[in-house]
């Protein structure tokens, strides 16, 4: 038998051999065994094949797997994306719904410059400028609101997967390196980058981070079941454990008085740490089928959520533990997301739509109102808010940032 052949079939035999047993659920067909070696790096695949894409979104997600350092020849990537366009279609999506009220925004979306980035968080800078995270293309990206212009830095961790962002007091941009198992600071003014790596091997995903009052930086690790602390003066980092195991530490807000909420999205609670004991409390929501992703605050410090699982916006009030929630406007499968607080009015996002829309919640009226985003949003992850009370947005899968412009 010649020496190719040969080791082709061991090859085959190998990976037959060696298929994880997700690999092995999914449907016959050529680009089987390429799908399940290829494609469980990052997060467990087969868990997120479920939604689908259509052909272009399928096509999108390989350019950004590419940007993210997987390599594989074109011929077998053109196998994979016909695979998965064939076998794993976009579902039907809810219809985004529109509630008219006398709210009038407009809406501009930029494009950002490298296809298939991914932008995952945006952030709005106290100089007017408007930064995203390149999740899959290793950059932090700024943008000019007034001219249009892009400028993208280069982080120094390959393949770090840029994921949070924030800025500090001196203007420096604060980010998570989700696959790096780091946190990172960039001065935008020389591009230098310093990073800070986790003192715990198994806190590998830094996620979402936000600063106290007293300067202090906070962060999720999602995966690693962990809440982190750095202080920047020092660079020391401490984690810390929740009393849930498995319960995904994920958004982050900060109270008036410091108290540091998040909400945790492998349960239904939300936790908060005191600052000063480091001590973790959980507040359990009243559906067990709960999965608060995102949380946000009003100057009254209650806390906001948005409920992805079962499209809900949830009230949580830190003082009683009471807890109100309203269904979200296109319905259970909305999949509320990013979410934000302007003026004490919330804002978020629905990212389970076709497409995502803007919500608008008015606490005291308990109203809402809604919009369409016009370039499709697909997915707004996480929402910013500028200085003077626009509402910013990165739009994933459609690479772009979004600007939502609220009258004053």
């Amino acid at each position: 038998m010649p020496k190719t052949s040969l080791l082709s079939l061991i090859a085959a035999a190998l990976l037959s051999f060696a298929l994880p047993a997700w690999g092995q659920e999914l449907p016959e067909g050529k680009g089987k065994d390429l799908v399940a070696a290829h494609c469980n790096s990052c997060h467990p695949f087969y868990a997120r094949l479920g939604a689908g894409y259509t052909p272009k979104g399928w096509r999108t997600v390989m350019r950004m797997m590419a940007n993210h350092g997987v390599t594989m020849p074109a011929d077998q990537a053109a196998v994979i994306t016909e695979y998965l366009t064939k076998n794993f279609p976009e579902k039907d999506k809810p219809v985004g719904v529109v509630i008219p009220g006398p709210t009038k925004v407009s809406i501009k979306e930029w494009q950002v410059p490298t296809p298939g980035s991914r932008p995952h968080d945006p952030l709005a800078a106290r100089d007017g400028s408007l930064w995203y995270t390149g999740q899959m293309n290793n950059v932090l990206g700024r943008l000019d609101p007034k001219t249009g212009r892009f400028k993208e830095y280069p982080l120094k961790t390959p393949h770090s997967g840029p994921h949070g962002l924030v800025e500090g007091k001196d203007g420096n941009i604060w980010y998570t390196g989700n696959t790096g198992a780091l946190v990172g600071k960039l001065d935008p003014k020389t591009g230098a980058v310093t990073e800070y790596k986790m003192p715990d091997p198994e806190a590998k995903d830094p996620h979402t981070l936000i600063f106290d009052q007293t300067g202090i930086l906070w962060f999720t690790l999602q995966n690693a079941n962990r809440v982190g602390r750095l202080d920047p003066k020092t660079g020391e980092i401490k984690l810390l454990t929740p009393p849930t195991p498995k319960s995904r530490p994920y958004g982050m807000a900060v109270s008036s008085k410091g108290t540091v909420f998040y909400v945790a999205f492998g349960t239904n609670k939300v936790g908060s740490v005191d600052p000063k004991t480091l001590e973790i409390r959980e507040y359990t929501l009243p559906d067990p089928g709960s999965r608060p992703r995102r949380i946000t605050m009003t100057s009254d410090d209650i806390v906001w959520y948005a409920d992805f699982s079962r499209g809900y916006l949830g009230r949580l009030d830190p003082a009683t533990g009471k807890v109100t929630e309203w269904p979200s406007p296109s319905g259970p499968k909305s999949e509320p997301y990013g979410i934000s607080a302007i003026n004490d009015i919330i804002w978020y996002s629905e990212s389970g739509t076709t497409p995502n829309t803007v919500v608008r919640f008015d606490p005291q009226t308990e109203k809402f109102q809604s919009w369409t985003i016009p370039g499709g949003g697909n997915i707004v992850r996480n929402t910013s808010v500028t200085r003077d009370g626009d509402f910013v947005l990165a739009n994933s899968l459609v690479n772009a940032v979004t600007l939502v412009k609220i009258p004053k």
